[in-house]
């Protein structure tokens, strides 16, 4: 234990007057307050955040005519490119159509044409064998023959006359025309399709086939053959083929594709049998 424990402090006490004590009091209360003040008012600031406020601008009668008229001229617009690309397409296509047309025209143009020559080179033949084919009775006369046996021709003095010169004038004009099978005229035949045409100048009317008119009239010798009788080739009732007998030892048939309708000696292509109508 110190010493001094039990030794009062030797020390005068200071003398203190109360305004001192006061004062110093009053400061301390006074610091200690605004110290109060200020940590209230800074919690005040911390717990209220600030807030910064924009005025937007006021949509004026003015400014709404402008956005309406705005969208009224966009919307316009629009329609108007529509309109447009609807009449470019209706264009494109009108053109494309009408471009077919006028393919089409100049093909119908271009066969018509044709057809045209071809009814005018018709209608020149057709007049051309129609001006052959005025020969009546006064034909000039047409000398008659015999075939012998061996198939050669012996003239007689027998002329072809009145219906005779008429179907032997017929068949010779149409020397020249084209052998078709079932053709019956006017530019192409087959043999008893001329046949028959011949004889229709006379008002005689004849079967359509070969074996038929192979067995009408009267059966005739080749060796009394005369202008106007009928060939055939085959037997009769069978015959495969018919022409006309001319005179001179000559016939008029036609023949086939490679010769169409000539005029032939009877040695040529010898028939086997003849009949007489006329």
């Amino acid at each position: 234990m110190s010493h001094t424990a039990h030794i009062r402090n030797h020390r005068k006490p200071r003398n203190r007057s109360a305004s001192t004590i006061a004062m110093r009091a009053g400061v301390a209360g006074g610091f200690l307050g605004t110290l109060a003040v200020a940590g209230s008012s800074a919690s005040a600031y911390a717990a209220e955040p600030v807030t910064q406020t924009i005025e937007l601008p006021t949509l004026t009668a003015d400014l709404a005519a402008q956005v309406a008229q705005s969208a009224e001229a966009t919307q316009q617009a629009a329609a108007n490119y529509q309109l447009q690309a609807e009449r470019d397409t209706a264009a494109a296509k009108a053109a494309k159509q009408a471009k077919a047309d006028l393919a089409q025209a100049k093909k119908k143009a271009a066969e018509a044409k044709r057809k045209a020559e071809a009814d005018r080179k018709a209608e020149q033949a057709a007049a051309s064998r129609s001006a052959q084919r005025t020969v009546l009775t006064d034909a000039a006369p047409v000398s008659a023959s015999t075939t012998t046996s061996s198939g050669t021709a012996t003239s007689s003095s027998s002329t072809a006359t009145g219906a005779a010169a008429t179907v032997i004038a017929f068949a010779k004009a149409q020397i020249g025309d084209a052998y078709v099978s079932g053709g019956t005229g006017p530019n192409s035949w087959d043999c008893s399709g001329l046949v028959q045409a011949a004889f229709k100048q006379v008002g005689v009317s004849l079967p359509r086939v070969s074996q038929a008119q192979s067995t009408v009239g009267t059966q005739v010798s080749l060796n009394n053959l005369q202008p106007g009788d009928i060939l055939y080739w085959g037997s009769a009732g069978s015959a495969y083929h018919v022409a006309v007998y001319v005179g001179g030892g000559m016939f008029v048939g036609a023949q086939n594709s490679a010769t169409g309708v000539v005029e032939k000696p009877l040695s040529y292509s010898p028939p086997t049998g003849a009949v007489r109508v006329l």
